[in-house]
């Protein structure tokens, strides 16, 4: 008997309409263009200005647009799994919240917070399930609204981070496509390097925090930077030896779009040819969790069944990994 492999079977996402370009960032704080694009690879982001709209919003988007492509019905999906750092409400997840926008109903539903490698931390958790036979249709989102975390007088960070979200299709297939192979890690001495102080249980909102602007993202460029490239390189490259794979038979290289020197540096590493890397920073900006899937989503179209994919990722915890997967269709 042939082993289940968890594949995805079809891909939707959204972005928002709004674009913040450079250019408009250089007036609300002191930046250019010039100094955006040299250090981090980005032009424009997208941001969600809808009125009374959060993370929940985009993703139920691109999980109608999957809906649409497929003829599948919300009431034949099985488990959704929502990446996200920026959820509706502490609770309940976002997760929800998508099924009730969307018309799933009595599904298993849950948010996963693994920041930028949440989305491939939900895909190797959608494909446990799938592969165990337990369930048969899994929706994994990456959605981000990183606007609403985000400093806009603080040009260490302001620059990076946009808003969008992407979901795929997970089911099972006894052929050799899908999933094939995940590596994942953490490691929590990078806690102190990028998170956000407050709103949490051990620093709760208050006049102060708020006053404070404790409730942005915080990082430490410098090491957060170091790590990124190191663990994203070497991640890449022991997923692809594990597998018998080199450069050469890799047809897509799709990180996680955090900073083009960290990108640079996979694709060095990796040996992947440069035509064969998806770089979208610089339209995109940092989506966080819905970075990867929003590459999977614009790339679709040039997908062949049967190509070897790597994705990469690397974020706050610090959590980072990679996958190696089969394109099914």
């Amino acid at each position: 008997m042939s082993k289940v492999h968890a594949v995805i079977t079809a891909v939707g996402g959204y972005l928002p309409d709004y674009i913040l370009n450079n250019h408009e960032l250089s007036t609300m704080m002191d930046t250019s263009d010039e100094w955006i694009t040299t250090r981090i690879g980005i032009k424009e982001r997208r941001i969600l200005k809808k009125e009374n709209t959060g993370t929940s919003y985009m993703a139920a988007k691109a999980v109608e647009e999957i809906f649409e492509k497929t003829g599948v019905k919300p009431e034949e999906i099985d488990v959704v799994i929502c990446a996200t750092s920026t959820p509706d409400y502490i609770f309940p997840a976002t997760a929800a919240v998508v099924c009730e926008r969307v018309g799933i109903k009595g599904a298993l539903a849950y948010d996963l917070q693994a920041a930028c490698s949440g989305f491939i931390v939900g895909l190797t958790s959608a494909t446990a399930f799938v592969e165990s036979g337990r369930f048969k249709k899994a929706l994994v989102i990456g959605a981000e609204k990183m606007s609403s975390i985000t400093n806009y007088e603080d040009r260490a960070t302001a620059p990076i981070f946009g808003d969008g979200a992407a979901a795929v299709l997970v089911e099972p297939t006894n052929e050799e496509l899908g999933v094939m192979d995940a590596i994942l890690h953490t490691d929590s001495t990078g806690i102190k390097h990028l998170h956000m102080k407050a709103g949490g249980s051990m620093m709760p909102a208050s006049h102060e925090t708020v006053d404070n602007k404790l409730h942005y993202v915080y990082q430490e460029g410098q090491a957060v930077f170091k790590n990124a490239v190191y663990d994203m390189a070497e991640v890449s490259a022991e997923i692809m030896e594990r597998n018998n794979l080199t450069g050469d038979d890799i047809s897509w290289l799709i990180p996680h779009q955090a900073n083009l020197r960290i990108i640079d540096a996979v694709q060095k590493r990796t040996g992947v040819d440069h035509d064969k890397v998806l770089i979208n920073i610089e339209h995109i900006g940092n989506t966080s969790a819905a970075s990867i899937p929003i590459g999977l989503w614009e790339m679709e179209k040039k997908f062949k069944k049967g190509d070897n994919i790597i994705l990469t990722a690397f974020g706050a915890g610090f959590t980072w990994g990679a996958i190696y997967l089969k394109w099914g269709y």
